[in-house]
């Protein structure tokens, strides 16, 4: 049982949240660029702003699923 959830997570879901952490960062990325080149708009610099804090969310959640994932397999036992 452990063996094919430590494949699922390989093949699967590692996969699945770095994709998800790279689109988070690159949306984070986006606002900064966004907030930077737009410096003199403030409705373009709202947008930037929260750009950079969904980013921020994504990411945090992201590194949050990761330290859960390692969690459940400490307590069930997967190495």
């Amino acid at each position: 049982m452990s063996d094919l959830l430590k494949k699922i997570e390989v093949a699967i879901i590692n996969p699945l949240l770095y994709f998800m952490m790279g689109l988070a960062l690159v949306y984070f990325l986006w606002g900064v660029v966004e907030y930077l080149m737009h410096g003199d708009e403030p409705d373009a610099r709202a947008t930037g702003t929260q750009h950079i804090i969904w980013g921020i969310i994504g990411l945090t959640i992201m590194v949050s699923v990761f330290g859960i994932m390692r969690l459940i397999e400490s307590t069930i036992g997967v190495s």
